[in-house]
Formats: C-alpha cells, sequence, structure tokens
C-alpha cells in the first residue's frame, strides 16, 4: 500500500475566517441601528430642551420662581450631575452618528444625482452636520457662561438672594443685558431651530412612518413645534434687552 502524499492547499483554495459580529455590533454598524441611535437620543435632548424652556420662562414670573427652581435642581446633588453626563453622552451620540450618516450617504449617492436633486433639498437638511456642530458650541458656552458662570466679571459681585439661594433671576438679566451674548444665543436658537425642523421629519422617517398621507403632517407639526420652541427661548435675551426684566439686585 502506497501512501499518498498530501497536497499542499492553494491559497485560493484557503478558508478564510471571518470574524462574526454580534446583535449589537451589527445594529451599530448598520445603516437602520444609527438612524435609530440619532432618532432616540434626538428625542432624549428634545424633552430636555423642553424641560429647560419651562424652567427659564419663569423668569417672567419673577425672582422668586426662578431662584426657586434653580434651587431645586441643585437640591438634587449628585442625581443632577448623572442627569448631566447621560445629556453629554447623548449629545455626543447624537452628532457622532449623524457624521457618520452624512458621510455614508455622501459615499452612496453619486455626484450626478446630488447636483441633480441639491435644489429639491432644504438648507436645515444639507447642512445638519455643521448645524450640529455650531448648536454644540453654542451648548458648551452657555453652559460656561451661566452654570460656570464664566465670561462675565459681573457674576463674582453677586450676592445670594433674600433666602440665600442663588440669585439666578438677576444672573441671567446681567448676562442677557450683554448685546454679543444675546445675538450669539438667539444664532444659535435659530440653528437648532433649523436643526429641529429637518430631524422632526427624519425621525417620524427612522420609525417607518412613511405614510404619504401622515408624513407631512408629522413634518409640518414639528416645524411649528421648533419654531415654537424658538420663540419661547428668544423670548427672554429680546424682552432683557428691551428693558422688560430688570435684575433684582444692583451691581
Amino acid at each position: 500500500m502506497t501512501e499518498q502524499k498530501a497536497e499542499p492547499k492553494s491559497a485560493a483554495a484557503a478558508t478564510i475566517r471571518t470574524k462574526q459580529r454580534g446583535f449589537i455590533s451589527d445594529f451599530f454598524h448598520s445603516s437602520v441601528g444609527r438612524k435609530m441611535i440619532v432618532a432616540v437620543t434626538g428625542v432624549i435632548l428634545i424633552v430636555f430642551v423642553i424641560g429647560h424652556l419651562l424652567g427659564n420662562l419663569q423668569i417672567f414670573l419673577g425672582p422668586e420662581w426662578i431662584n426657586s427652581y434653580s434651587q431645586h435642581l441643585r437640591d438634587l446633588g449628585p442625581l443632577l450631575w448623572v442627569i448631566r453626563v447621560f445629556l453629554l453622552f447623548s449629545v455626543v451620540l447624537h452628532i457622532y452618528f449623524t457624521i457618520l450618516l452624512a458621510i455614508e450617504n455622501r459615499r452612496a449617492r453619486p455626484e450626478s444625482y446630488r447636483d441633480r436633486n441639491y435644489v429639491k433639498a432644504s438648507w436645515a437638511s444639507r447642512h445638519m452636520v455643521v448645524s450640529g456642530l455650531v448648536v454644540l458650541a453654542f451648548i458648551i458656552f452657555h453652559l460656561l457662561h451661566f452654570t460656570a458662570r464664566k465670561f462675565n466679571s459681573q457674576f463674582p459681585l453677586m450676592k445670594l438672594d433674600p433666602l440665600n439661594r442663588y440669585d439666578v433671576y438677576s444672573m441671567m438679566v446681567y448676562g442677557f443685558q450683554n448685546v454679543y451674548v444675546s445675538i450669539f444665543y438667539i444664532i444659535g436658537l435659530f440653528l437648532l431651530t433649523l436643526h429641529l425642523t429637518h430631524g422632526s421629519s427624519s425621525f417620524f422617517q427612522s420609525l417607518g412612518l412613511n405614510n404619504q398621507r401622515l408624513a407631512p403632517k408629522l413634518a409640518i407639526g414639528g416645524r411649528i413645534f421648533a419654531w415654537l420652541l424658538f420663540i419661547g427661548y428668544a423670548a427672554i435675551p429680546i424682552a432683557v434687552l428691551l428693558g422688560f426684566i430688570k435684575p433684582a439686585q444692583q451691581l
């Protein structure tokens, strides 16, 4: 009996082992999964924007209201920082996956197709990434300005209110009395509004709500909602600049 010499396997015949990804990894790498992450984190941030607006609008009710609201937030202690970290994480995920989707869409779309349909796309849809990054810069400045009390020499001079609470009311007034701060604030809100007008319709599409009758109504409702948020937020600096709201303590 003769021994058969084993033939060496060629490179072409070699078995290629591919590392299979798990469900979570597949979800994060799929277009549908990324759109869902952008949609969910967008909803989280919108809920925060609504709550933040309702708190800020208390400035029209007087110092007692908004100073009390601020103190209640401060009384949350470590929980407040947990919420802040969660919101920051949501912002990072939202921006990161929005950028990935923008890169993915650009690679998948032929140049001629893009040029032919460019006029059909709104300014907000074409500049979602740019407006999102500018909004992020605005949020960082806003936090440093009012939360960390930076960029205003009057803030360190302020005293506590009669109930030994931070005088958030006067701080907001003095902050928005700076015309440049108020202008930047309103510009940031305007870009956020444009971001939301497109993001609201994209959100419903990500959830599969593409009904020809329902989708336009949802998109219109999203735009109205976004502009109502803009009006609510912008009303505060405008009221301060026009002198309708004055600080509770004079510096």
